[in-house]
Formats: C-alpha cells, sequence, structure tokens
C-alpha cells in the first residue's frame, strides 16, 4: 500500500507547539489548501481546511518561523484520528508530515504602502533552516 500526500496551503492560524513527556516537539496547525473545480460549466472555488501535525526539530521550526498566513508545502501520509467525547464517537483525517517546507511570499502580497516595516514582515527576513525529518515518537 502506497500513502504519500503533497499539499500546498496556508495556514489559517498560528501553529501550536507542545512537548511530549519524553521531551520530543510536536507543533499541529491546519492549512487551507485552494482549488478550482468545474461545476454546472463555471469556475468555481473550492477550500478545505486540513490539518497537519509535524514532529522533533521540524515541529520546533515551525512553532518559530510560522504563522497565520505563511505558505507552506506539506509532504506526509494521512492519518485517522478517531476519540470518543459525551459518548459521541469522531474522528478525523490529518496529515503527519514528513516534511514542512515554508514557501516565500508572493512579491507585493501583504504590502500596505505603509514607510515603516511592520513588526511582523521584520521577523520574516530571517530565512527559516531548510531541515526535514522522519522522527515521530510511536
Amino acid at each position: 500500500m502506497f500513502n504519500k500526500i503533497i499539499l500546498i496551503g496556508n495556514l489559517t492560524k498560528d501553529p501550536e507547539l507542545r512537548y511530549t513527556p519524553q521531551g520530543t516537539a510536536v507543533a499541529s496547525f491546519r492549512i487551507a489548501v485552494n482549488s478550482k473545480i468545474k461545476q454546472q460549466g463555471e469556475l468555481k472555488d473550492e477550500t478545505l481546511f486540513i490539518g497537519v501535525v509535524v514532529f522533533g526539530k521540524q515541529a520546533e521550526s515551525a512553532g518559530q518561523y510560522l504563522s497565520k498566513g505563511r505558505s507552506v508545502l506539506v509532504e506526509g501520509r494521512l492519518q485517522e484520528r478517531s476519540w470518543e467525547k459525551d459518548g459521541q464517537k469522531h474522528s478525523r483525517m490529518e496529515v503527519v508530515a514528513s516534511s514542512v517546507r515554508f514557501l516565500s511570499k508572493k512579491p507585493g502580497a501583504g504590502e500596505t504602502g505603509e514607510s515603516a516595516p511592520r513588526a511582523a514582515d521584520s521577523a520574516e527576513d530571517i530565512a527559516p533552516p531548510e531541515e526535514t525529518t522522519d522522527l515521530e515518537p510511536f
């Protein structure tokens, strides 16, 4: 069997970084993936919201460098997470990332015509590391 997924999308909010009891970093975030579909002869926009979890050094990098609106390329595998709450069974598909690449902003994106750079823009001038890892705690 083969289980591999590659997505490009924008973060819907800042990543949530936490650590396992063994000290492994775990970052969770959601991305919005846009596509166009043809429906009744018209092109319509479709947006999917997909949960992503990443472990180890990449999780720490994601927590440090990523923020809402940033574009990423995520490579990994699909996994179903199941849980029970208030007697109801729930499940959700998510991507367990083996690689998270930080993509550059589009030229002109976020420009507001202000003469002074915003604090968020100056923090993004720092180049994030280009690391990959297959580390997972399970």
